[in-house]
């Protein structure tokens, strides 16, 4: 080996060693953060106003039932003892039972939980399209008619609650114009129930099953709109500053001087900014796991999110934990995949 591949060599060692710290730093953030979201959940679920017990026998139940019934829960063991249990089962994949259907957390997950992420995948897809849309024009024609207007769209938009959305949509769309479906869930009465399916618009398309495809097209398309409507305007904020900034650089200016298509230079832009919009994603999908449950409500959509507000009204614990353990779970996970994607992405990132 020559002097100057040994020098080659002992540099890429070197700017390895930060990005493996890095990583490794990322990782042990997750089991971290996780513990903290799980015992704070745990305490904090007691303060619920609430007994499981009275919500299970009704409001005439004796003192003697509900001891028994509590005896069953295992709710009238002392706090700590019940915070190492919750643990102990945890660390062995098993959330437990709830309260009110006696069915394993994770057996419940798997059912709604695919209901949630087809619903969230979609929504975020829908919200990226039109918030950076909305967000380059508004960037690219900064401080003159185009942005007034978009910034006017974004502001009526981040404004307007996602359940309010949905239920105009509803009104307009269902009971007015008689475009949408009925908002009875994933699928028409006629073709049956769709529990069974996980990732029913994926699973249809895989499968060639075409029919299917367009009833969960259609009955998805309103639950979709009213929520990637009021999160694209996150997305357009982000992408109008964000590409405000780039469009503004001296490497921009130079790339116009010579002589470079308007066009490629916008993409070029726009791939300087990619990072915060990267970024932004893992924001939004955890917003996404808890906000989409009354318009998975309102819709029927029998997601995770509207079994967890199910959940919440019934004081089923298990059900409220297992919520959130996963949901902090999914929700870490992608941040730590972003964070990854962003550093591989962007050579500006310290890694220190």
């Amino acid at each position: 080996m020559t002097t100057a591949e040994a020098a080659q060599v002992a540099v890429k060692e070197k700017r390895r060693r930060p990005v493996l710290r890095y990583v490794l730093k990322r990782v042990a953030i997750v089991p971290i953060s996780l513990f903290i979201l799980g015992s704070v959940s745990f305490f904090l679920v007691f303060l619920i106003p609430g007994d499981p017990a009275i919500t299970i026998l009704g409001d005439f139940a004796t003192k003697e039932q509900i001891a028994h019934v509590n005896s069953q829960l295992g709710l009238d063991k002392p706090l700590m003892e019940r915070y190492f249990s919750f643990w102990a089962n945890l660390l062995q994949g098993d959330l437990g039972t709830s309260f009110f259907t006696n069915e394993p957390i994770l057996h419940e997950l798997g059912k709604f939980l695919p209901n949630t992420i087809e619903l969230v995948f979609f929504a975020l897809i829908f919200a990226i399209t039109l918030g950076m849309t909305i967000g380059v024009i508004g960037a690219y024609f900064a401080r003159r008619m185009p942005d007034r207007l978009m910034s006017g769209i974004t502001s009526v938009l981040q404004s307007v609650p996602d359940f309010f959305l949905a239920l105009v949509g509803i009104y307009v769309f269902f009971f007015l114009l008689g475009w949408a479906p009925a908002p009875i869930g994933r699928l028409p009465i006629t073709s049956g129930s769709a529990d069974g399916t996980p990732f029913l618009i994926f699973n249809s398309l895989f499968t060639g099953n075409w029919d299917r495809l367009g009833e969960a097209v259609s009955h998805a398309a309103l639950p979709v709109m009213s929520l990637g409507l009021v999160y694209a305007s996150y997305f357009a904020k982000t992408a109008r500053g964000s590409m405000g900034t780039a469009l503004t650089t001296p490497q921009v200016e130079f790339a116009r001087a010579c002589g470079l298509r308007e066009r490629t230079v916008v993409y070029y832009a726009f791939a300087a900014s990619r990072t915060t919009v990267i970024t932004y994603i893992a924001i939004l999908f955890g917003s996404l796991l808890g906000g989409a449950a009354i318009v998975e409500r309102v819709f029927n959509w029998r997601g995770m999110g509207q079994w967890a507000l199910d959940g919440v009204l019934k004081v089923d614990v298990p059900i409220i934990q297992g919520f959130v353990v996963t949901a902090g779970l999914l929700t870490l996970t992608l941040f730590l995949l972003l964070d990854l994607v962003v550093l591989f992405l962007d050579p500006r990132v310290s890694y220190e």
